[in-house]
């Protein structure tokens, strides 16, 4: 959980940092969204492939390498001289955060039966909203009083005793580096393909919102489309599919994973929209800003506890169609909100609604997953989570560009979060069987062999 929040934190406070690292750096503003838009796709393009690595030669080990990794690479950062250096070494931290993020929720999933993953995902949740709440908070006090490269210093000392820790600390898994039985040679040409579709993807969505659906934004969408129907044949007709079949083709880990698309980009672009709308149209300053939408962080880390216990007791379909219900409604309290109350009741529900959601659809995907896929199960679920703000914020900036402004992109926000709803209605009711395969029963008590 620690390992999920020093990433967490590291993205949220590299946004405060920014305007003060272009002015030192005498950057360019499209030099310094480089420094987010290339650590997001190479982490978005190697987290399955990453997740499929921890299964194969253990979740500790990815563990350890990723953590390392991504606190040397961020002291590297903190030196760097140049705004070159700070692009180059973000990708560089983003391959290492691609190896540590599966690895948290493999884990996890290799640590605890499927019917006990409720809570410790609830509480990693809470912890990454914890992380998310406070980044701003942190980021402004280390730029104001140590300048930008102090955020980048806040993850080395963290990351390496994590690193140390999980170096001492043996825990049961794949012995040695040997291949873990069932599992072939890896897939790098599917690893290859479904890099080449989300690294297409993320930039497509990425760059929209500034220069719009230009030729070259066309041109990614259909070579991402293109590499995507490529990997879907390649997958069905190869021996040992980066991507298992129980997992390709099981309706609800695809219901599951669209349902965290749909939340996520309905939660990051309103908080997208929000921001210009409270502060531009309202006239609220950053703080008053920030104050205003807190309810909508401490819903969240509260929330996603309470989420395992009602997923427990209710099933993940009634628990996740009343949260993405609730993460609607809340989208369009925003929409016709013009006080502070009535805004802060709004975030009040973005964050309850998107806590749970995030839980019980995470908590689907991983129990679906047998104990020997769960790496791959948690790097698809940490793509989507990784591509949903991106297609959320590039549906608000391109509906602000054919209608009256940004607040009027909030109803079809609102409306993507309901998309999510009826995907929700083919997860599993309580005690499906569905929700936790034979086969992955067989892992209890830690062992992925």
């Amino acid at each position: 959980m620690i390992g999920a929040v020093v990433v967490a934190l590291d993205g949220t406070v590299l946004t405060i940092a920014q305007p003060t690292l272009q002015r030192d750096l005498h950057a360019s503003f499209a030099e310094v969204q480089w420094t987010s838009t290339g650590y997001l796709i190479a982490v978005a393009s190697l987290l399955v492939f990453a997740g499929r690595l921890g299964d194969r030669y253990g979740h500790q080990r990815l563990f350890i390498i990723g953590v390392l990794g991504f606190g040397v690479v961020s002291a590297g950062i903190g030196f760097a001289s140049g705004v070159g250096w700070v692009i180059g070494l973000r990708v560089v931290q983003g391959v290492f955060g691609a190896l540590l993020q599966p690895a948290t929720l493999g884990m996890l999933r290799a640590a605890y039966p499927p019917d006990r993953l409720g809570m410790p995902i609830a509480l990693r949740a809470s912890a990454i909203g914890v992380a998310a709440a406070a980044g701003p908070l942190v980021g402004g006090v280390l730029v104001t009083h140590l300048g930008w490269r102090a955020v980048f210093f806040l993850n080395v000392v963290p990351a390496l005793v994590l690193g140390v820790l999980a170096l001492v600390v043996r825990t049961p898994g794949p012995r040695g580096s040997s291949p873990v039985p069932g599992h072939g040679r890896l897939d790098l040409p599917g690893a290859a393909l479904l890099a080449l579709t989300l690294a297409c993807l993320v930039h497509t969505l990425v760059d929209v919102p500034e220069h719009g659906w230009s030729a070259s934004a066309v041109l990614g969408l259909l070579t991402a489309a293109g590499a995507g129907l490529v990997l879907v044949r390649h997958e069905r007709r190869t021996a040992d599919p980066l991507l298992p079949p129980d997992m390709l083709g099981s309706g609800v880990v695809g219901a599951a994973l669209g349902i965290l698309v749909a939340a996520s980009a309905a939660m990051f672009g309103t908080l997208f929209v929000a921001s210009f709308v409270l502060q531009d149209e309202l006239g609220m300053d950053p703080l008053r800003t920030s104050l205003t939408a807190l309810p909508g962080g401490v819903a969240m880390v509260l929330g996603a506890p309470s989420a395992a216990v009602l997923l427990r007791r209710y099933g993940a379909r009634r628990t996740t169609v009343v949260a993405l219900l609730l993460l609607s409604l809340g989208v369009l309290v925003l929409f016709r909100a013009s006080g502070t109350e009535p805004v802060g009741g709004g975030f009040l529900l973005l964050g309850a609604g998107f806590g749970t959601v995030m839980v019980t659809a995470t908590a689907v995907v991983v129990r679906q997953a047998s104990a020997g896929s769960a790496g791959v199960a948690g790097g698809l679920q940490q793509t989507a989570m990784n591509v949903g703000p991106v297609l959320g914020v590039a549906t608000a900036a391109t509906l602000a560009t054919v209608t009256d402004g940004l607040r009027m992109s909030l109803p079809v926000l609102a409306g993507i979060a309901l998309v999510g709803a009826l995907a929700a209605l083919k997860l599993p009711d309580p005690g499906d069987l569905r929700a936790t395969p034979a086969g992955s029963l067989r892992h209890h008590g830690g062992s992925e062999a």
